[in-house]
C-alpha cells in the first residue's frame, strides 16, 4: 500500500519533463541550468508612481510596471475607489468596475463635446465595416430599435390621456 502511494509512474504523463533530451523545447533552447535558479533574482526597479494607481487590496504593493494613460478621476473614479475596496472575488468589486467604464465612456463623449469635438459615432463604432459584412444584423437592430421605440412612446403617449 504504502508503495502504491510513492510510485507515481502509474500517473499518466508524470515525469514526462524529467528527462531534458524529451523536453519539448529541448532542441531551440539554450539551456544554461538557470532555469532552477529563478527564485533567486533581484527585482527590477520599480516604475515611479506620477497617477493615483488602484490595485488589490489583496496584494501588498503594486507591481513593477502599469498604465498611467488613463488615471481614475470623475463619477467614475469614485466607482473605481470604491471597487478597489472590496475583494477581487465579491461582486461589489466587479460590478462597480463594469459600471465605471460605462460612465467613463459617457465622461469622455461629455469632455469630447467640451473641448470641441463632435464625435462621429458612425465610424468610431464600425458601422461601415457592419453594414458591409453584416448587413442583416444591422436591419435586426434597427428594426429591434424601432419597434422598442414605437412601444416606449405608445406606453408613455397612453399615461398622457
Amino acid at each position: 500500500m504504502e508503495n502504491e502511494r510513492t510510485d507515481y509512474k502509474n500517473i499518466p504523463g508524470w515525469g514526462m519533463d524529467a528527462d531534458p533530451e524529451n523536453e519539448p523545447t529541448y532542441p531551440m533552447k539554450n539551456y544554461t541550468g538557470d532555469d532552477h535558479q529563478r527564485l533567486n533574482y533581484t527585482r527590477p526597479p520599480l516604475q515611479p508612481e506620477s497617477v493615483e494607481i488602484l490595485h488589490s487590496n489583496e496584494r501588498p504593493g503594486l507591481t513593477a510596471v502599469f498604465g498611467t494613460s488613463s488615471p481614475p478621476s470623475g463619477l467614475s473614479g469614485a466607482i473605481r475607489r470604491y471597487a478597489f475596496q472590496h475583494s477581487e472575488d465579491r461582486y461589489r468589486h466587479w460590478i462597480p468596475l463594469i459600471l465605471a467604464d460605462r460612465i467613463n465612456v459617457i465622461e469622455g463623449i461629455v469632455d469630447d463635446i467640451k473641448k470641441g469635438h463632435i464625435p462621429n459615432f458612425f465610424a468610431e463604432r464600425g458601422c461601415a465595416a457592419d453594414w458591409k459584412y453584416n448587413r442583416k444584423g444591422v436591419l435586426q437592430k434597427a428594426l429591434a430599435i424601432a419597434a422598442i421605440t414605437a412601444i416606449v412612446i405608445t406606453l408613455v403617449s397612453d399615461k398622457k390621456k
